[in-house]
């Protein structure tokens, strides 16, 4: 299925349907402001799974022609979180044998994605050499994507 999506250039419209389930969190003292609540956004199973199918093929195509930094480690199958830390131990010391101090600055930007331009995306995707077939899918993926809130 994940190969009759991307040949077609298409992902179905009801995988692009989603339901916004907001939930009160626990133990606020009011829930009169917006951070007392949780958005869970509930997507087709099915939809899921060939997502990621999709993903793994997408990231395996990114690491093998050297489209993603060599140090990106978070995400990234078998270049776990956990590698991030005996990378940056490696760093500190080997700045210690040459009598270096070290600083480290560090951020989370997992909601960058959210936000991404489309148009950016897909020329990212042109510019990685991805198959156009891929990059009308990612195209089509994007567009016309709906919530529906409960």
């Amino acid at each position: 299925m994940a190969n009759a999506c991307i040949n077609m250039s298409y992902w179905p419209t009801h995988f692009k349907a989603s339901t916004t389930i907001v939930i009160p969190k626990p133990q606020k003292p009011a829930y009169d402001m917006p951070k007392s609540f949780c958005p869970i956004v509930l997507l087709n199973t099915l939809g899921k799974l060939i997502e990621k199918v999709i993903s793994h093929r997408f990231q395996f195509h990114s690491v093998q022609n050297g489209f993603l930094y060599p140090n990106q480690l978070g995400g990234i199958i078998q270049r776990a979180t956990s590698n991030a830390g005996v990378y940056l131990t490696h760093t500190v010391r080997a700045g210690w044998v040459k009598g270096l101090h070290t600083s480290v600055l560090a951020f989370d930007i997992s909601q960058f994605f959210p936000s991404l331009n489309h148009d950016v995306m897909t020329s990212c995707i042109t510019k990685a050499s991805f198959d156009p077939r891929i990059q009308c899918f990612i195209s089509n993926y994007l567009s016309n994507r709906s919530t529906q809130y409960c």
